[in-house]
């Protein structure tokens, strides 16, 4: 199922950026978590309200980094309005939180991958009478970060990097990286590529658009688990970002809050459209107007298109999913779960991440994500 129907892309393009650069944030704040909470002084309108629900246990998730830093401010703006419900959320990467979420330890598991068949099977021990779906809440790209003597705007496209971050290509100054970067000072200097050392959904995601856009330069299958040849490795988002910001003539791929966080330079992509493509978070919003739905019922996995050559699409992008049980969650903590993505997807949500560096999603979308929190049991 498309999320644009009837020719309505254009419609949900801009709607996409316009949630970027236009919604406007919930600064919500009660003691009693009974009620709606919200704030707003007299001859003034009202932020956007949090349904905090009911007190109950701690809510505990885990997963991907990709979107840790969304979940901080997620947690901290719930948790401002919402004083009687905690939440956690521990990293450790996509597939550990799938693998935790499957063996009843967590609530919630964020991935930036969408469960497997075998995977969805497996959850049906731990959702009663359900099964694990897929909800896209958090949207973010990934960006080629850099840090390279004497460039400032670099160009790649997907065969070249494919090439870079599987040691076919080793030298700044090689011909493949000069054909997209004219007039550009590239040194003579080894070319130094970090890569994730857990199973990570970032990976899958940049390996998925190898596979589209490489030309068969990236002969290993999309994976959580990196396959290339050479480089080294470091953990997590923040340790590939790190690794990058301290080391001279280095490469590595992160989301873009992770980017800018570290002050880091990221690569515009070369898509075959009239001009390569900036990592932005407007940029990122015309791939995911376009996404398309491919899960059934409740389970909203998305298809997205990384070989896009549409102008002004950037392609490596990514989003997180929450993976819950449609039903079976656990009664103590269930409305926690419900209110606390109930706001993650919300307008005053989505406007507080993308402030961060991540891609509100289109309101189509987040309408049919809002409709599968309401309806968990």
């Amino acid at each position: 199922m498309k999320l644009q129907r009837n020719g309505r892309s254009k419609a949900l393009a801009i709607g996409a950026m316009a949630l970027v650069s236009s919604l406007s944030l919930a600064a919500c704040g009660s003691d009693d978590n009974n009620t709606t909470a919200s704030t707003g002084s007299s001859g003034s309108s009202a932020a956007p309200a949090i349904d905090c629900g009911p007190k109950q246990a701690p809510l505990v998730s885990a997963g991907s980094t990709a979107q840790g830093n969304a979940i901080d401010i997620l947690k901290n703006n719930f948790g401002a309005a919402c004083k009687d419900t905690t939440i956690n959320y521990g990293g450790g990467g996509s597939g550990a939180g799938v693998q935790q979420f499957n063996q009843g330890k967590i609530q919630f598991a964020g991935s930036d991958s969408a469960l497997k068949p075998a995977e969805v099977d497996a959850s049906k021990a731990v959702c009663t009478g359900g099964q694990g779906i897929n909800l896209p809440v958090v949207a973010g790209l990934i960006s080629i970060v850099y840090n390279v003597e004497g460039v400032d705007n670099l160009v790649l496209d997907g065969a070249t990097t494919a090439k870079i971050f599987d040691s076919q290509i080793t030298k700044w100054n090689d011909p493949a990286i000069a054909a997209l970067n004219p007039g550009a000072k590239l040194p003579d200097a080894d070319i130094q590529a970090f890569h994730r050392t857990d199973d990570s959904g970032t990976t899958e995601n940049l390996t998925k658009y190898f596979a589209k856009t490489s030309g068969g330069a990236w002969s290993y299958p999309a994976s959580k688990a990196w396959a290339g040849k050479g480089g080294q490795g470091a953990s997590g988002s923040a340790g590939v970002s790190a690794q990058v910001k301290q080391v001279k003539n280095s490469i590595s791929y992160a989301e873009l809050s992770f980017a800018q966080t570290n002050n880091l330079k990221s690569a515009a992509i070369n898509t075959g459209a009239a001009k390569p493509v900036e990592a932005t978070a407007v940029n990122a919003a015309n791939t995911f107007a376009k996404a398309q739905i491919a899960g059934t019922g409740s389970d909203l996995a998305l298809t997205l298109d990384y070989a896009t050559k549409d102008e002004g699409s950037y392609p490596i992008v990514l989003v997180t999913y929450e993976i819950v049980c449609d039903k079976g969650n656990k009664a103590d903590t269930l409305d926690a779960l419900k209110a606390f993505l109930g706001y993650s997807i919300s307008d005053a949500g989505q406007k507080a991440i993308g402030d961060a560096g991540y891609v509100p999603l289109p309101k189509e979308l987040t309408s049919k994500v809002t409709a599968a929190v309401k309806a968990l049991a």
